[in-house]
C-alpha cells in the first residue's frame, strides 16, 4: 500500500519494493512476499525489479501477492484510473500474462484492452523457476476465475474449518477443469498469547476496538464497496485485518482456527 490502510492514511508507511530488495540484500532465507497492485505497477517494469530482487535474494526467496485493489481513495490521491470489480480483474488478467511473459521468452509481445508490448525484451531473468511465485486471493467468481487459471497459490480470509474445506475444494476442482498442478493454499489467522486469559482477552478488546484507533477504519466502506465477499464482515473482524479470525492463549501457543 502506498498509504497505511490500518493506522490511517495519515501514517508513515514504508514502500513494498524498495524495502523488499533492503531484506533482499540482507537476510538469506526469509521468504519476501510482496504485495502488487496491478492498477499501480506497469506489467513489464514489475517483472523488471521483481527478476532483479530474485537475483538480490537469491533462488526461491521472492514471491508476488497479486491485489487487484480496493481502494479508490488511494487510486485517486496518487493519479491512478481506478476501475470497477471486475474490469480490475480484467486488467490483472492481462497484467498477469505479460510478467509471466516477460519472465518466460527472449522477446515477447503482447497488445490488448489495457496493455501493450512489442518485443519486450527482460535480461537477467528470474533465478527462481519456473518463476517466482505467485499468490492471490478474491472470492468473486471473477477473481475465482482468474487464480485458477494464472496463479500458483490461493491466499483466504480466517473463516471457520469447514467453510475453507469448502473454499479448497471448489478451487481444486476449478484447477482440475483446466488440467493444471494442485495449488498452494493459505489462511490468515491470528493467535494472541499471554500469561493469563484475562490479558488475552484484554488484548483482543485493544485490536478490536474500533473508536480507539477510528483513523484506521476510514477506509472500512471502501473497503466492503470494493469487494466482492461470500459473507459480509464486520468492522470488528476487518479490524483483525480482512477476518483473520483470532484465538487467545492463555501460557503456550495454540493453533489458530
Amino acid at each position: 500500500m502506498n498509504l497505511n490502510d490500518i493506522k490511517g492514511a495519515d501514517a508513515p508507511t514504508l514502500d513494498a519494493w524498495t524495502t523488499a530488495a533492503a531484506l533482499a540484500a540482507v537476510t538469506k532465507r526469509l521468504e519476501l512476499m510482496v504485495a502488487v497492485r496491478p492498477t499501480f505497477h506497469s506489467p513489464a517494469l514489475l517483472a523488471k525489479q521483481a527478476a532483479n530482487i530474485d537475483h538480490i535474494g537469491g533462488a526461491g526467496r521472492l514471491s508476488l501477492n497479486v491485489v487487484s485493489s480496493w481502494w479508490a481513495n488511494e487510486a485517486k490521491k496518487y493519479g491512478v484510473h481506478f476501475e470497477q470489480h471486475d474490469d480490475r480483474y480484467a486488467r490483472t488478467a492481462e497484467w498477469l500474462e505479460v510478467v509471466d511473459g516477460m519472465w518466460k521468452h527472449d522477446t515477447f509481445s503482447f497488445s490488448g484492452k489495457y496493455y501493450r508490448v512489442e518485443d519486450g525484451i527482460l535480461a537477467p531473468k528470474p533465478i527462481t523457476k519456473p518463476r517466482p511465485f505467485i499468490y492471490a486471493g478474491g472470492e468473486s467468481e471473477a477473481a475465482k476465475n482468474l487464480i485458477a487459471e494464472r496463479c500458483d497459490a490461493y491466499v483466504m480470509h480466517g473463516d471457520p474449518p469447514p467453510r475453507i474445506r469448502e473454499k479448497i475444494g471448489d478451487m481444486r476442482a476449478r484447477r482440475e477443469r483446466l488440467n493444471l498442478p494442485p495449488m498452494r493454499y493459505g489462511i490468515a489467522a491470528y493467535t494472541i498469547v499471554r500469561n493469563t486469559e484475562e490479558e488475552a482477552k484484554k488484548e483482543l478488546s485493544r485490536i478490536t476496538d474500533v473508536k480507539a484507533s477510528a483513523a484506521g477504519y476510514d477506509n472500512y466502506q471502501q473497503w466492503l464497496s470494493g469487494t466482492k465477499l461470500d459473507a459480509r464482515m464486520s468492522i470488528q473482524e476487518y479490524s483483525v485485518s480482512n477476518r483473520g479470525y483470532v484465538r487467545v492463549s492463555s501460557g503456550r501457543p495454540i493453533r489458530s482456527r
